[in-house]
C-alpha cells in the first residue's frame, strides 16, 4: 500500500481524507476483523455468568445481545468519526463492548438468568449518562487517575477474569463436576486456539498478525467441528432480520449496578483519553486537541447509554485499531465510518449472532486466556512507566492486596448488605478507590524506615534500587 495508491503522505495523516473506493471499503473491513471477537465475546460471558445460552434451553436472549453488540458498536463508533454538536471526536475511533466492566457485570448476573438483566441495562444507561457528562471535566480530573492507578485497575481487571478462560477452556461452568470438564479432547480445541494465536502473532505480518486471535478461534473451531462439538440448528431458526427493541429485557435502577457502572466509567473515560492521544500521535503525529478528547469521552458515554436501552453492554474505544491505524498509517476517518456501517448491516442480520453462537465454549475459552493475558499485560504495561518509588510501592501494594483478597475470599464480607458486598467482592472497585484516595493524600516520599519494613527491605541504594 504506497502514498502512490491511496494519496499523499499530508492526506494520509488528514482524518477528512477519503481514500478511493477500492480501498477504503477493505480498510474498513479490516477494522472490523481486528476488533469482532473482543466485541462479541463479553455479551457470551454475561450470559453465560447468568446461566443463559450454553446448555440452556433458550439462547434467544444471548443471540439478541450478540446482535446488539455488533449494532451499537457500529452506532457509537458513528457517534465518534460523524459525530453531532460536542459529541464526537471526528477521529477514526472504534468503539467496541468494554471489558473493563466485566467484573461488575458477573457478580450482578452471576446464575440469575434473565431476571437480572432488567437491573443490569437500568445500571449501563445510568452509567453512560454519568460517563458523557464526564466529557465536560475530563480534563480537570485526569491529574487524579496517573498510570498508577489506571495500570493498577486494568492489571486488576484482567486478574479478575483469566478465571473465566481456564473455566472455558475446560469445558464451561455447567460442565464442572462431569467428566468431560477439563478433558482432553476440551484442552486440545482451546490449545489449538491458543498456539494458531500466537504462531501468528509473532511469525506472521500484516492483517494475519492483527487478527491473529479471529484465525485462532477458526482453527480452533474447525478442530471442535472434526470431533463433533459443532451444532448448526440455532442458525437455521434464526430470523433473517430483526430489529432492536428498546428495553427489551425490561429495565430496574438499582444502586450496587449504578455505581459500579458510574466508578468503573472513570476507569473507561481514561482508557479513551489514552486511545485518542494514541491515535493522534501515531496517526497524525501530533497531540489530541481538548476538543477532541472531550468529544471523545462524549461520544463514548453516550454510546454506552444508548446501548443500555437496547440490550447491549457498555462501549469503549478499541486499542487495537489504534494500533492498526499506525501500522496501515491511513488516518481516514471515513474508513472508520465504513467498517461501522458494516457492524450495523451484520447487527441487523439475526442469523450473524446464530452463526457466532454455535462456536464452542473450549474455543472461545482459548481464546478469552489470550485476551485476558493480554489485559493484564496492558496494564504491566501502564505500570512501567510508574516511577517506583517508596511511596508509589506501598500504594500499590496495599490496594492490590486489599482487591484481589476480597475478590478471592468473597466471604470475607458476607455481613455486609448486598449493594455493598457486590461492588466490595468485585475487587476492581476497592483497588481503585483505595490507590486514588492514598495517591491523592499521602505525601510525595513516605518515611524509609516505614518502606524498608514494608517491602522487607528490596528499597536499595544507587542506580536501578527501586526509590
Amino acid at each position: 500500500m504506497t502514498d502512490a495508491a491511496l494519496g499523499t503522505a499530508a492526506q494520509l495523516r488528514d482524518p477528512d481524507y477519503m481514500p478511493p473506493v477500492a480501498r477504503a471499503i477493505p480498510l474498513g473491513i479490516q477494522h472490523v476483523l481486528a476488533m469482532f471477537v473482543s466485541n462479541v465475546t463479553p455479551a457470551i460471558i454475561v450470559c453465560g455468568a447468568a446461566g443463559v445460552g450454553f446448555g440452556a434451553d433458550d439462547i434467544t436472549p444471548m443471540l439478541y445481545m450478540i446482535q446488539m453488540s455488533m449494532l451499537f458498536a457500529g452506532v457509537a463508533t458513528l457517534f465518534q468519526t460523524i459525530g453531532f454538536g460536542p459529541v464526537g471526536a471526528r477521529l477514526p475511533i472504534v468503539q467496541g463492548t468494554s471489558f473493563a466492566f466485566l467484573p461488575i457485570m458477573i457478580p450482578l448476573v452471576a446464575g440469575r438468568g434473565v431476571e437480572a438483566f432488567p437491573a443490569l441495562f437500568g445500571g449501563i444507561f445510568a452509567g453512560g449518562l454519568f460517563h458523557a457528562l464526564l466529557g465536560t471535566v475530563i480534563g480537570r480530573i485526569r491529574f487524579a487517575l496517573p498510570p498508577l492507578v489506571t495500570g493498577l485497575v486494568i492489571t486488576m481487571i484482567g486478574l479478575a477474569l483469566v478465571k473465566v478462560g481456564i473455566e472455558y477452556a475446560a469445558g464451561g461452568v455447567p460442565a464442572k463436576g462431569t467428566e468431560e470438564y477439563g478433558s482432553l479432547m476440551n484442552w486440545t480445541v482451546a490449545g489449538t486456539v491458543i498456539l494458531v494465536t500466537l504462531g501468528l502473532k509473532f511469525f506472521a505480518r500484516g492483517m494475519l498478525s492483527v487478527a491473529a486471535v479471529l484465525v485462532g478461534l477458526i482453527a480452533g473451531y474447525l478442530v471442535a467441528w472434526a470431533f463433533g462439538m459443532v451444532s448448526f440448528a440455532n442458525v437455521g431458526r434464526a430470523a433473517l432480520v430483526t430489529l432492536p427493541v428498546p428495553f427489551g429485557f425490561g429495565v430496574e435502577f438499582t444502586a450496587a449496578a449504578i455505581i459500579g457502572f458510574c466508578l468503573m466509567a472513570f476507569v473507561s473515560a481514561v482508557e479513551t483519553v489514552g486511545d485518542v492521544s494514541g491515535i493522534t500521535r501515531g496517526g497524525a503525529g501530533r497531540e489530541a486537541t481538548d476538543r477532541e478528547i472531550a468529544g471523545a469521552t462524549y461520544a463514548d458515554g453516550l454510546g454506552t447509554a444508548v446501548a443500555g436501552v437496547f440490550g447491549a453492554l457498555p462501549n469503549t474505544s478499541f486499542s487495537q485499531n489504534v494500533g492498526l491505524i499506525a501500522m496501515t498509517g491511513v488516518m481516514s476517518r471515513h474508513v472508520v465510518t465504513i467498517g461501522a456501517l458494516f457492524l450495523i448491516v451484520c447487527g441487523l442480520v439475526p442469523k450473524v449472532g446464530a452463526a457466532i453462537s454455535t462456536v464452542p465454549i473450549e474455543v472461545l475459552g482459548g481464546g478469552v486466556i489470550v485476551m485476558f493475558g493480554m489485559v493484564v499485560a496492558a496494564g504491566i504495561s501502564m505500570l512501567s512507566d510508574v516511577r517506583w518509588s517508596r511511596r508509589n510501592m506501598v500504594i500499590f501494594a496495599v490496594a492490590l492486596s486489599l482487591g484481589l483478597g476480597l475478590q478471592l475470599e468473597p466471604q470475607a464480607l458476607q455481613h455486609l448488605p448486598e449493594t455493598a458486598r457486590i461492588l466490595a467482592t468485585s475487587g476492581i472497585l476497592p483497588a481503585a478507590l483505595i490507590a486514588i484516595v492514598l495517591n491523592l493524600v499521602l505525601p510525595e516520599e513516605l518515611a524509609a524506615e516505614a518502606t524498608e519494613e514494608v517491602s522487607g527491605g528490596l528499597a536499595g541504594h544507587g542506580t536501578g534500587s527501586l526509590r
